[in-house]
């Protein structure tokens, strides 16, 4: 890779752990498009809280498995900027090393056809 495209990569891997360290913590807590779809027609309490209405969010069951990063923040951390915080740059880490797998695995190996290499570093020669 040559130092032009690192830089490159790491400004844009830069660039998303800020976005998602600080300014996941600013994202509207209004609900999207979905969930305000599904909320019209509800009657809610002082809590936001569902207690009347005609809406197909009342028949809504509990459906989160949970886990270590679930509803946007990491569990177990009371304050809910670090949390949320950090669960956006693990989050960026995480898609950083998936995808930098996946585009390592299907990178192109050596020389192939003149000179070029085939994905399993076979020469159109036929040795490796």
């Amino acid at each position: 890779m040559s130092t032009r495209s690192r830089s490159f990569l790491l400004g844009g891997l830069l660039v998303a752990l800020l976005l998602a360290g600080l300014v996941s913590n600013v994202a509207s807590a209004h609900p999207d498009g979905l969930d305000s779809s599904l909320r019209e027609g509800c009657v809610f309490d002082a809590d936001d809280e569902i207690v009347g209405g005609d809406c197909p969010a009342r028949q809504e069951k509990e459906h989160e498995i949970g886990g270590p990063l679930a509803d946007y923040g990491i569990a177990g951390l009371d304050n809910d900027v670090v949390s949320t915080g950090l669960a956006g740059v693990l989050g960026v880490l995480l898609t950083f090393a998936v995808a930098g797998g996946a585009f390592w695995l299907v990178r192109r190996r050596g020389p192939g056809p003149d000179g070029e290499a085939d994905r399993n570093g076979v020469t159109a020669s036929g040795r490796g």
